[in-house]
């Protein structure tokens, strides 16, 4: 008998964190036994808002905001990513971009069974092949090999009433109370917060999967 779980996932594609958090999550679920099937839903958040339309050097704004060498703040985002296999390189990619239509063509993907899928290609897209995600083409690219015509996506990421949606759930999701990403939702029953260990994802299917909880 097939047991069915859910994760919801507030993440934002400029988020290194939100990178490695759900490269620990796939890999969580790629160990379950057989039988458990997860599906897992992608929600939008903005890391910034305020982020210019050309984007913002993000370098610039870690030493001006924290007055430190910005490679000393992505030394631990970088170790923790290697740790789960992913070479990150944060001085690779210098501009931090607006997400909206990242997001959005991403929940439209949803209907397609690509989803999650997308989401992560246009993360690999940003932080390990250093594309810039805030260019249509790019986007449609990626959005091609995950289930929809180019032309289709570029018309649906800059639809008003679709770019509309997204910045309403992803200002929905502040104002219920998650100030960080990423955040997971298991199962409807417990959240967490942040790129935790391997072992920490683990143990909270283990909890999902126990008798007691499933019956619930």
């Amino acid at each position: 008998m097939t047991r069915k779980l859910k994760v919801d996932i507030f993440t934002d594609v400029v988020c290194p964190w939100c990178l490695i958090g759900s490269v620990r999550l796939d890999k969580a679920i790629a160990e379950l036994p057989k039988g458990v099937e997860v599906e897992v839903e992608n929600h939008p958040f903005y890391l910034d808002p305020n982020v210019p339309a050309d984007g913002v050097d993000v370098g610039h704004m870690l030493k001006t905001k924290y007055g430190r060498d910005p490679a000393e703040m992505w030394a631990r985002p970088q170790e923790e990513a290697r740790k789960s296999g992913v070479d990150l390189d944060l001085s690779q990619q210098p501009r931090m971009f607006r997400t909206a239509k990242a997001h959005t063509i991403t929940r439209l993907a949803k209907s397609r069974g690509t989803q999650h899928a997308l989401a992560n290609a246009i993360a690999d897209a940003y932080f390990l092949e250093h594309r810039q995600i805030n260019d249509d083409a790019v986007l449609a690219d990626i959005a091609a090999e995950h289930g929809f015509d180019r032309e289709e996506a570029l018309r649906l990421m800059n639809d008003p009433q679709e770019l509309e949606t997204t910045e309403h759930l992803a200002i929905s999701a502040a104002r219920q109370g998650i100030n960080g990403v990423p955040f997971f939702v298991f199962d409807g029953k417990f959240a967490m917060s942040g790129a935790q260990p391997e072992e920490v994802f683990q143990r909270a299917f283990a909890e999902l999967l126990k008798p007691e909880v499933a019956s619930q």
